[in-house]
Protein backbone atom coordinates (compact mmCIF):
# COMPACT_ATOMS: atom_id res chain seq x y z
CA UNK A 1 0.00 0.00 0.00
CA UNK A 2 1.48 3.21 -1.19
CA UNK A 3 1.60 6.17 1.79
CA UNK A 4 -0.37 9.07 0.47
CA UNK A 5 2.09 11.34 3.01
CA UNK A 6 4.95 10.16 -0.07
CA UNK A 7 2.57 11.80 -3.11
CA UNK A 8 2.21 15.66 -1.75
CA UNK A 9 4.39 18.45 0.36
CA UNK A 10 4.63 17.88 3.55
CA UNK A 11 4.78 21.65 4.66
CA UNK A 12 4.09 24.00 1.77
CA UNK A 13 6.97 25.69 -0.03
CA UNK A 14 7.14 27.32 -3.19
CA UNK A 15 10.44 28.12 -5.59
CA UNK A 16 9.13 30.82 -8.06
CA UNK A 17 12.63 30.59 -9.63
CA UNK A 18 12.79 27.40 -10.22
CA UNK A 19 9.12 27.14 -11.41
CA UNK A 20 9.87 29.94 -13.97
CA UNK A 21 12.50 28.68 -15.10
CA UNK A 22 10.74 24.92 -15.64
CA UNK A 23 7.74 27.08 -17.32
CA UNK A 24 9.80 28.97 -19.92
CA UNK A 25 11.81 25.30 -20.58
CA UNK A 26 8.84 23.29 -21.35
CA UNK A 27 7.24 22.07 -24.44
CA UNK A 28 4.66 24.31 -25.79
CA UNK A 29 0.69 22.99 -25.50
CA UNK A 30 0.33 21.84 -29.24
CA UNK A 31 3.71 19.93 -28.44
CA UNK A 32 2.88 18.54 -25.80
CA UNK A 33 -0.68 17.41 -27.59
CA UNK A 34 1.51 15.80 -30.10
CA UNK A 35 3.81 14.18 -27.60
CA UNK A 36 0.95 12.67 -26.01
CA UNK A 37 -0.96 11.71 -29.70
CA UNK A 38 2.86 9.78 -30.38
CA UNK A 39 2.43 7.72 -27.07
CA UNK A 40 -1.10 7.12 -27.29
CA UNK A 41 -0.42 5.40 -30.54
CA UNK A 42 2.51 3.62 -28.76
CA UNK A 43 -0.31 2.04 -26.49
CA UNK A 44 -1.90 -0.42 -28.26
CA UNK A 45 0.36 -4.23 -28.09
CA UNK A 46 -0.96 -4.76 -31.45
CA UNK A 47 0.38 -1.45 -33.17
CA UNK A 48 3.31 -2.12 -30.51
CA UNK A 49 3.91 -5.73 -32.48
CA UNK A 50 3.65 -4.86 -35.90
CA UNK A 51 6.61 -2.15 -34.65
CA UNK A 52 8.65 -5.02 -33.46
CA UNK A 53 8.23 -6.53 -36.65
CA UNK A 54 9.26 -3.47 -38.79
CA UNK A 55 12.01 -3.02 -36.50
CA UNK A 56 14.04 -6.16 -38.29
CA UNK A 57 12.78 -5.45 -41.82
CA UNK A 58 10.57 -3.53 -44.19
CA UNK A 59 7.33 -6.31 -44.62
CA UNK A 60 4.11 -6.12 -46.72
CA UNK A 61 0.94 -6.62 -45.17
CA UNK A 62 0.37 -10.29 -46.09
CA UNK A 63 3.91 -10.90 -44.46
CA UNK A 64 2.38 -9.10 -40.84
CA UNK A 65 -1.06 -10.86 -41.23
CA UNK A 66 0.92 -14.07 -40.94
CA UNK A 67 3.87 -12.79 -38.42
CA UNK A 68 0.94 -11.59 -36.15
CA UNK A 69 -1.90 -13.92 -37.44
CA UNK A 70 -4.43 -11.59 -37.44
CA UNK A 71 -6.56 -10.91 -40.62
CA UNK A 72 -5.60 -8.09 -43.45
CA UNK A 73 -8.51 -5.75 -41.91
CA UNK A 74 -7.27 -5.79 -38.96
CA UNK A 75 -3.55 -5.55 -39.48
CA UNK A 76 -4.16 -2.52 -42.29
CA UNK A 77 -6.37 -0.79 -39.66
CA UNK A 78 -3.76 -0.56 -37.33
CA UNK A 79 -1.11 0.52 -39.81
CA UNK A 80 -3.39 3.75 -40.85
CA UNK A 81 -3.20 4.53 -37.33
CA UNK A 82 0.86 4.53 -37.17
CA UNK A 83 1.26 6.26 -40.63
CA UNK A 84 -1.67 8.58 -39.68
CA UNK A 85 1.46 9.29 -36.51
CA UNK A 86 3.90 9.31 -39.03
CA UNK A 87 5.22 6.49 -36.84
CA UNK A 88 5.88 4.19 -39.81
CA UNK A 89 5.83 4.95 -43.99
CA UNK A 90 4.44 3.06 -47.16
CA UNK A 91 6.28 2.36 -50.09
CA UNK A 92 4.58 0.70 -53.13
CA UNK A 93 5.62 -1.76 -55.39
CA UNK A 94 3.85 -3.09 -58.36
CA UNK A 95 0.22 -4.05 -56.40
CA UNK A 96 2.03 -4.46 -52.98
CA UNK A 97 2.40 -2.19 -50.64
CA UNK A 98 5.90 -2.25 -48.33
CA UNK A 99 5.77 -0.91 -45.16
CA UNK A 100 8.82 -0.01 -42.59
CA UNK A 101 9.56 2.21 -39.79
CA UNK A 102 9.01 6.10 -40.52
CA UNK A 103 12.27 7.11 -39.12
CA UNK A 104 15.05 6.74 -36.95
CA UNK A 105 13.44 8.35 -33.81
CA UNK A 106 11.12 5.44 -34.01
CA UNK A 107 14.11 2.80 -33.97
CA UNK A 108 15.29 4.58 -30.77
CA UNK A 109 12.22 4.90 -28.99
CA UNK A 110 11.48 1.50 -29.34
CA UNK A 111 15.29 0.30 -28.05
CA UNK A 112 14.98 3.19 -25.06
CA UNK A 113 11.35 1.58 -24.69
CA UNK A 114 12.42 -2.18 -24.28
CA UNK A 115 15.94 -1.43 -22.77
CA UNK A 116 13.99 0.11 -19.96
CA UNK A 117 11.24 -2.46 -19.40
CA UNK A 118 13.52 -5.35 -19.42
CA UNK A 119 15.84 -3.22 -16.67
CA UNK A 120 12.96 -2.32 -14.65
CA UNK A 121 12.38 -6.43 -14.44
CA UNK A 122 15.51 -6.95 -12.78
Amino acid sequence: MTDKRTEVCQKQCFHPEMVATVRESMMTKATLQDLAELFKALGDHTRVKILNALYHSELCVCDLTDILEMNQSAVSHQLRVLRAGKIVKSRKDGKNVYYSLDDKHIFKLLDLGSEHVLEAKL
